[in-house]
C-alpha cells in the first residue's frame, strides 16, 4: 500500500502536482487553496504579548458564552463542547492550520490504499487513557464502531463515517478501517475532536451519562467536574506524554487548573475580563470589540467549512422557483452586512466555502450586489410589485421565512439587515427565532423556507454532507449532477483533482442558489495580559496544551 498525506510542503510530490495542476484564474485558485490556507487567518493565533519562557503552573478562567450541554464530543458539536472536549481526547492525526496538512499525533504514520477505502494506522506505543486503559488498535475499533451505533446521537461523527464497514485490528498498535465506498475525507475526519478517542469503560456508558460528564479521554487534561449553565473544571493529565506533533512542546499542559465559566450575557463576559473575575473570554461581539483594544490580545481565526448562510428549502412553492432564489442572492448586499453589523475581524462571503477551507474558490463575481438584476429576474418570473411593494404572483406574496437560532449574538441585526435589502427589491423576509433544539426539529419537517446557520469543517467535503442529496438532505433538491461531483471528489486523493471538483461543486452551488451566502464567521476572544500561548486548532477551536498564565 502507498502512503498517501495531506501534503503542502513544496517539496513534496503533492505540491508539485498541485503547482503542475494549476494554470490561472479560478482553476489556480482551486489547486493551490491547499496553499493559500497559509495566510495569516488561516493560522493559529498566539497572544502577541506573549513573553517566555513558558511558565507551569497556575490556574485559568476562561468564560464561555454558553453551556456545553453536552461534554461528549463524539455526540455534539457546538464551540462551547468541542473547546472543552478538545482538552480531554486526542485523534489519530492533528491538522495544520495554515497548510490543511495532515500530521501526526497518536499514530505517528497511515497509508491509504489508491481506492481511498482502507486506512491503515500504525499507532504511538504506550498511549493509556486517564482510567489506565491502554489507547491501543483495539481501542481505536471500539471507538469507530461505538460512534456509528450512536447514530443520530453523533450527527457530526457519524457523518465522517458514512460507508463504514467496519474496523480491523492487525495487531495491538496497527489497525485498519474499511469502507464500502470512497471516502477521500476520512483521513482529514480523524483530526476532529468528533473522532476523538475515550476509554473503552465510557463507552460502555448511556450517551447520557457521557454528556453529563462521566467520560475519560487520553488527553493532556482529566474533567473534575461539571455544573450545567454553571462551570467546567479540568485538571492537568499527570504524565501525558503523546502530544501532537504541531503542539509547540512535548509532555504535560503547563496548566495545572483549566476552569470554564458560562456566561452568556456579551456585555457581563466582557466586563469579567476588564475586572479581572476572569483571565479570557469567547465570543467578543463586535460591540464589544474596542473595549479590548489595548492592554488585551483578541485572539481571531475565521471557521473553515461553509459560512453563514440562507440556505433554501427547494421543496417550498417559492423557492422552488430558480428565478426567486437567483434574485434574492442578488438582492444581497454582503460588504454592507459586513461592514455595518459586523467588524474587520469578519468576511463577506465570497463562496459557499470559508476562505481558509482547503478547496475554496473565489466566487465574489457571482456573488456581486446587483438589485437592479434581482428586479428583472423576478419582473420576467412574473412577480409583479404590490400596493406595499412587496412583489405579488397568482394572488400569493412574494413572502418567505427564515428561521434561525441566536447562537451569534449578531445573527438577528445582520438578518434585520438583509431583510432590509430584499425589501428593496420586492421581497418580504419574516424571521422566525427559535431555540437550536426548536431548529434542527423544524428543519427536519420540511417547515420553513430559509435556514440561516454555519457549519465547521475544515474539510471541503462538508459541502457532501450538506448538499449531497443520499445525505441528509435538507435543502430538498433533487439528485443529479451535482451529487455527481460531490461523489467524485470524495472519491480523489489527488489534492489537484480533488480541488478541481470541489471546485466545480461551489459554482453549482452558487449559481443555482441553493444557498444565499452572507458573512465568514470568524471566532473571536478576549486574551488578559497574563494568558500565553492560547491557539486554534484547523477547525479553529481552542488548543490548551501549550497555554500557560504568567
Amino acid at each position: 500500500m502507498r502512503l498517501s498525506r495531506f501534503a503542502a510542503d513544496p517539496a513534496s510530490p503533492a505540491f508539485r502536482r498541485l503547482r503542475r495542476a494549476a494554470g490561472s484564474g479560478a482553476a489556480a485558485t482551486a489547486a493551490l487553496a491547499l496553499v493559500a490556507a497559509c495566510n495569516g487567518a488561516g493560522g493559529p493565533a498566539a497572544n502577541s504579548a506573549e513573553v517566555g519562557p513558558p511558565k507551569a503552573g497556575g490556574t485559568l478562567t476562561f468564560a464561555l458564552a454558553a453551556d456545553p450541554t453536552c461534554l461528549d464530543p463524539q455526540q455534539f458539536g457546538t464551540n462551547a463542547s468541542l473547546n472543552v472536549g478538545r482538552q480531554l481526547v486526542d485523534s489519530l492525526t492533528d491538522q495544520d492550520g495554515r497548510t490543511g496538512e495532515i500530521k501526526p499525533w497518536l499514530a505517528t504514520s497511515w497509508e491509504v490504499n489508491p481506492q481511498a477505502t482502507a486506512f491503515t494506522f500504525h499507532l504511538r506505543p504506550g498511549v493509556t487513557f486517564a482510567d489506565g486503559a491502554p489507547l491501543d488498535a483495539a481501542a481505536v475499533k471500539a471507538n469507530l464502531d461505538a460512534v456509528l451505533a450512536l447514530g443520530a446521537k453523533a450527527t457530526v461523527a457519524s457523518s465522517y463515517l458514512a460507508g463504514y464497514r467496519g474496523t480491523a485490528v492487525l495487531d495491538p498498535t496497527t489497525v485498519r478501517v474499511e469502507f464500502a465506498a470512497p471516502s477521500a475525507q476520512f483521513l482529514q475526519a480523524t483530526s476532529t475532536m468528533s473522532l476523538g478517542l475515550l476509554s473503552p469503560a465510557t463507552l460502555a456508558k448511556t450517551p447520557e451519562q457521557r454528556c453529563q460528564g462521566d467520560l475519560v479521554g487520553s488527553g493532556p487534561f482529566t474533567l473534575r467536574s461539571y455544573k450545567p449553565n454553571q462551570s467546567v473544571e479540568l485538571a492537568k493529565r499527570a504524565g501525558y506524554g503523546w502530544g501532537s506533533s504541531l503542539f509547540a512542546h512535548p509532555g504535560e499542559a503547563y496548566l495545572d487548573r483549566l476552569v470554564f465559566k458560562i456566561v452568556p450575557e456579551s456585555g457581563v463576559r466582557a466586563g469579567s475580563l476588564e475586572s479581572g473575575q476572569v483571565d479570557a473570554i469567547s465570543d467578543v461581539q463586535p460591540q464589544d470589540e474596542a473595549r479590548f483594544a489595548a492592554g488585551y490580545t483578541v485572539l481571531t481565526r475565521p471557521n473553515p467549512g461553509v459560512v453563514f448562510v440562507l440556505q433554501a428549502n427547494v421543496s417550498r412553492p417559492i423557492l422552488g422557483e430558480d428565478a426567486v432564489r437567483r434574485a434574492i442572492a442578488k438582492a444581497v448586499d454582503r460588504p454592507e452586512v459586513a461592514q455595518t453589523v459586523l467588524t474587520p475581524k469578519y468576511k463577506a462571503a465570497t463562496s459557499p466555502l470559508a476562505s481558509v477551507t482547503p478547496g475554496y474558490v473565489d466566487l465574489s463575481a457571482q456573488l456581486g450586489y446587483d438589485p437592479e438584476g434581482a428586479k428583472r429576474l423576478l419582473e420576467e418570473a412574473g412577480w409583479r410589485a404590490g400596493s406595499d411593494g412587496v412583489r405579488v404572483k397568482d394572488g400569493r406574496r412574494l413572502s418567505v421565512d427564515v428561521i434561525f437560532a441566536p447562537l451569534f449574538n449578531a445573527s438577528q441585526s445582520v438578518l434585520e439587515l438583509v431583510q432590509q435589502q430584499l425589501r428593496r427589491v420586492g421581497v418580504d423576509l419574516r424571521l422566525r427565532k427559535l431555540a437550536a433544539g426548536e431548529q434542527n426539529q423544524v428543519q427536519n419537517a420540511g417547515d420553513y423556507d430559509f435556514a440561516y446557520y454555519n457549519v465547521t469543517r475544515s474539510d471541503p467535503d462538508i459541502l457532501r454532507t450538506l448538499f449531497g442529496t443520499r445525505t441528509v438532505n435538507r435543502l430538498r433538491i433533487p439528485s443529479g449532477d451535482l451529487d455527481t461531483v460531490l461523489d467524485d471528489q470524495a472519491q480523489n486523493l489527488d489534492p489537484a483533482q480533488r480541488f478541481a471538483k470541489v471546485a466545480e461543486a461551489q459554482r453549482i452551488v452558487t449559481d443555482r442558489a441553493y444557498v444565499v451566502p452572507l458573512f465568514e464567521l470568524a471566532q473571536v476572544h478576549g486574551l488578559g495580559p497574563k494568558v500565553h500561548g492560547l491557539t486554534f486548532e484547523a477547525s479553529s477551536r481552542l488548543q490548551f496544551h501549550d497555554t500557560w498564565v504568567g
